[in-house]
């Protein structure tokens, strides 16, 4: 069962809002724009946070616009960034790929680049994320990453993360991401990069027509990206959308047991980028459309008959055996 965090760390605050200031014990320490939690910055509570912690310690974060440009490096671990409420607790940055800076290449401007881009940056492992939101808002100049990855067992619950084109960059190979009930939106390759990663009840809401993913998943790894039980919306006058293409040769990408609006999602399913089709790796199982590009009931089996030849429709056997726990291999709160 995916957990109910809200009220509880509400509560939390409350009570420990009293309590004596204790950073490096087990416990739980409180953001606030507006100055009456410990910090009125989400980067101040990162900076108290001590290195390769043993015991599970959550940032909670009041409701309000932080307008930070955050990174968690790769010495914390087991920390949780909790918001008070997933829709009106917002992380926030506008930076986009062709920004000029005199950092990039001595003696001239130069563009950051997209890996630059970031609102948020988790270069630590066993991080998680809840009832938040991640938003690049940058205008529609270039590739502008919200969420971008790095470390290994994270996990990310009831969480928003809002951009355009690259909204979330999966930054490592062999690491192992979890997505539950999270929504995230975007116009171009708006999930992308080599991890491992499951979506489990997401939202992925497409903005353009474009492509929602592109994978690098290694050659020597298993699995890339697992879409399982999502529903995949699309924004008025959208009706050109590419479940994915392979940004490296041996891209994975699985929609299972998910629902697509009934018009918008190209009939062929995928693009291949100019990549060998012997070498992509994409599947689908038990897909099925609805009335409208929003939500509602499922309506019917989606059709497959004009999918390009090189992707899979799993049998029902394949499908029970791609699971959470193997391919995650670290997971066990969705069983």
């Amino acid at each position: 069962m995916l957990r109910s965090i809200s009220i509880l760390y509400f509560s939390l605050f409350i009570s420990f809002m009293g309590m004596a200031k204790s950073y490096d014990s087990p416990d739980t320490i409180f953001v606030a724009r507006d100055g009456t939690g410990e910090f009125r910055t989400v980067n101040e509570a990162i900076e108290v946070c001590r290195a390769f912690m043993e015991y599970h310690k959550v940032i909670f974060v009041k409701k309000g616009i932080y307008k930070e440009k955050l990174v968690i490096p790769s010495w914390l671990t087991n920390i949780e960034i909790c918001g008070e409420d997933r829709d009106n607790t917002i992380i926030t940055y506008d930076d986009h790929a062709n920004i000029t800076s005199p950092d990039i290449i001595p003696g001239k401007l130069a563009p950051i680049g997209t890996f630059r881009t970031y609102t948020l940056k988790i270069e630590g492992s066993d991080i998680t994320l809840s009832n938040i939101t991640i938003e690049n808002n940058s205008a529609r100049l270039g590739q502008a990453v919200a969420l971008h990855t790095e470390g290994d067992r994270l996990q990310f619950f009831n969480c928003r993360f809002l951009g355009h084109q690259d909204t979330v960059y999966t930054g490592a190979a062999n690491t192992h991401l979890l997505f539950a009930d999270c929504y995230i939106e975007g116009t171009t390759d708006f999930i992308f990069g080599p991890s491992t990663a499951w979506f489990e009840k997401c939202t992925i809401h497409c903005k353009a027509d474009s492509y929602i993913t592109a994978a690098s998943t290694p050659r020597s790894v298993e699995y890339g990206y697992v879409f399982n039980n999502c529903t995949i919306t699309i924004a008025p006058n959208v009706n050109k959308v590419y479940l994915g293409r392979p940004w490296r040769d041996y891209a994975y990408t699985v929609f299972m047991n998910c629902t697509f609006p009934a018009k918008g999602i190209r009939p062929e399913g995928w693009h291949d980028w100019k990549k060998p089709h012997d070498r992509i790796r994409y599947a689908e199982y038990n897909n099925h459309v609805v009335d409208d590009g929003i939500g509602g009931g499922k309506s019917a089996v989606i059709d497959i008959s004009q999918r390009v030849s090189w992707s899979r429709q799993f049998t029902e056997a394949e499908a029970k055996g791609i699971t959470v726990d193997k391919v995650l291999g670290f997971v066990d709160i969705l069983n």
